[in-house]
């Protein structure tokens, strides 16, 4: 199931895409309740927002599925009532547009060491936190500081957690995985490595685009063999597969709830395969009116243009 918030007429909805149309969730299962009465068991009504139906657990999966079933059959629905959009009718938005947590992976691919000279490969999993406020959507513009921060690209998966994480061991830790999504780590290099201000480097307004939609977990049974893309104005720069992973996904969720407990709707990234524009020779750095373009096999593409920060 691929899941998204959206806004449309002024109102912020999510729903799941069937058949090249978003089905707004909420409203489509109140119409199913309506024509097949009260089920034993089920929801009442579906929550309000994506991050509260993520934490509703498999009781709002289900219900999700029975919905988008329902509406396979094209159903009649009370006059006024609308359940189905085109997706250009919308505004796609972040996902989660303001999750709990985002903690992302530092160097994970091999490859990564391989172009950094300074790197090595680490004996743990490092992250660092992106700030909830810096998140934007598909189509989103990514605001430009000025050419002297050197604001650099990167494509990952992106984790959405589904149930608490705590201590959690590598043979059950994927169990509580929600789904995934894609994240841009933008950041300031100048920033982030003249005094080693990472925290700032990476937390720029809009330094985190995430989207287009959540990809629930059983349609990627195996995210360690994804393909990530990124291309810069249709030019590729980075390629690669997660099987390039230094630490595998069991073991960064293991080694990040070791430290933290992780709340249903967090987000932990896996890290960026080679190519970022830092260690290019040339350097390749984001400038205003460049265009974004990632993509994962399975869940889709994020687009982002780039604009000067006072546009």
């Amino acid at each position: 199931m691929k899941l998204y918030t959206f806004e449309v007429l002024g109102q912020r909805r999510y729903g799941a895409e069937l058949k090249g149309q978003l089905v707004d969730l909420p409203v489509a299962y109140a119409a199913l309740l309506t024509a097949r009465g009260d089920q034993p068991g089920a929801l009442p009504a579906l929550p309000m927002t994506l991050l509260q139906f993520i934490a509703a657990g498999e009781r709002a999966l289900t219900a999700a599925r029975a919905t988008l079933a329902f509406m396979a059959k094209r159903p009649a629905l009370p006059v006024g009532e609308r359940a189905t959009y085109l997706i250009e009718e919308v505004k796609l938005l972040a996902p989660i547009p303001r999750p709990g947590k985002i903690l992302c992976s530092g160097v994970n691919y091999r490859s990564r060491v391989e172009e950094n000279p300074n790197a090595r490969l680490p004996e743990d999993p490092r992250f660092f936190a992106k700030i909830p406020s810096v998140v934007i959507g598909p189509g989103e513009s990514i605001r430009h500081p000025g050419l002297k921060y050197q604001v650099d690209y990167g494509v990952e998966l992106a984790v959405v957690i589904g149930q608490t994480i705590h201590h959690a061991t590598q043979p059950s830790v994927l169990s509580h995985v929600f789904g995934y999504t894609i994240l841009h780590d933008v950041s300031a290099r100048w920033i982030q490595f003249k005094d080693n201000n990472e925290t700032m480097g990476k937390n720029f307004d809009t330094f985190c685009p995430i989207g287009p939609c959540i990809v629930t977990a059983d349609e990627i049974p195996d995210p360690g063999k994804l393909r990530l893309t990124l291309k810069l104005n249709g030019q590729v720069m980075q390629d690669g597969t997660n099987e390039d992973w230094i630490f595998p996904l069991p073991r960064m969720l293991e080694w990040l709830s070791a430290a933290m407990t992780l709340e249903p709707g967090d987000m932990m990234s896996t890290g960026t395969p080679y190519g970022a524009g830092y260690f290019r020779k040339p350097q390749v750095f984001l400038k205003p009116g460049d265009l974004c373009r990632l993509e994962i096999e399975g869940i889709g593409v994020l687009e982002n243009p780039v604009v000067a920060a006072g546009n």
